[in-house]
Order: structure tokens, then sequence, then C-alpha cells
């Protein structure tokens, strides 16, 4: 069995990443790592800066998850800086920019990075939603409103289910490329 040290203090994200990578018989080693990140309009650079900071602090093979998000009908806000304003906004700020707007799509780009000595290994995927009308579930402010396969993730959350089958998320691509992957 391989494993993979993940540096996450996220147990939804701890929990995909699991589920997705059991069935490619990966072991999942969760680390919580102190890493300040970076600032930036490229949420890719932040994902990249994060992993090479948790590969220094360990010295082994890790890798990170990041999710990045746009709503196109706000200029693609809050991009880069979901991290500060997921604590600044409650569900309703959300609601409220919205409240005009006629495209209510909101995409969230799922990121991973995985990082040894030798290789940086970037994998991207998108999963696109609407914001709803209002609040529903559980979770922090953009769980309250994103809404993907007919309920907000908030409500995905509050009934103990995954948003997505496992299959479909980033990390079962982090798994067929890592399975192959001769470290």
């Amino acid at each position: 069995m391989k494993e993979v040290i993940f540096s996450t203090g996220n147990v939804a994200k701890l929990r995909e990443a699991t589920e997705a990578c059991a069935p490619f018989k990966i072991n999942i080693i969760q680390q919580k790592l102190d890493i300040d990140e970076i600032q930036s309009h490229d949420p890719l650079k932040i994902a990249m800066e994060k992993a090479r900071k948790a590969y220094s602090l360990i010295l082994k093979p890790v890798v990170v998850n990041d999710s990045f998000w746009k709503i196109p009908a706000l200029n693609g806000f809050p991009g880069g800086y979901m991290k500060d304003v997921i604590r600044w906004f409650s569900s309703e700020d959300y609601i409220n920019l919205m409240r005009v707007k006629t495209d209510r799509r909101v995409c969230v780009t799922e990121c991973i990075v995985y990082k040894d000595e030798t290789i940086e290994k970037l994998i991207t995927k998108e999963f696109w939603g609407a914001i709803a009308e209002k609040p529903y579930g559980v979770g922090n402010s953009i769980d309250q409103v994103a809404i993907f396969n007919g309920m907000t993730l908030g409500e995905h959350h509050q009934l103990g289910k995954l948003a997505f089958d496992p299959k479909d998320y980033i990390w079962n691509d982090f798994a067929e490329w890592f399975s192959n992957y001769d470290n």
C-alpha cells in the first residue's frame, strides 16, 4: 500500500481524500502544519507555494489541497482571497451581493499539489453550481449558499453526505496519477 502525507486540518477534505484514494490502495496520513499562505490574485500560485512550504517543513513527500471560488457576476470574486472572505462574509452577504444578479453561477476550482524532492505535480478540476437565494444547511458561509447537485454544500454536510461521488472528486484524479507514480 502506498501512502502520502496530506497537510490539512480540514476534516471534510481529509474524508474526501481518504474515500477517493482507498480504492487505489493509497493511505492518506494527515499532518496539520502551520503554513502562512501568501496572498495573490493567482490561486494556483498560492497552492504551489503552500506545497513548497509544507515540503520544507517536513522534508517528506506531501500533498496540499485548496479550493478557489469565482462568481462570474462579481467579476470572479473572491478568487484567491477565499480563505479570508469566508471568515469575513456571512451567507447573507453573498446573497445580498447577488440579489440583483441574473447570473447566479459559482465555480469552485479544486487544486491538489504534490511535492517531493524531485517534482511538483499540480492537478486542478472545476465544479460549477449556483448561489442560492437563501441559506440552507450547516457549515461556513459559502457552504450554506453554494448549490451543487440540487442542494447547498451545507445541506450535504447536514445529511452527512459528500456533495459529489468520490469518483468525481479531484482526489480520484490524484489517486490515478499517484498510484502510477514511482517515487
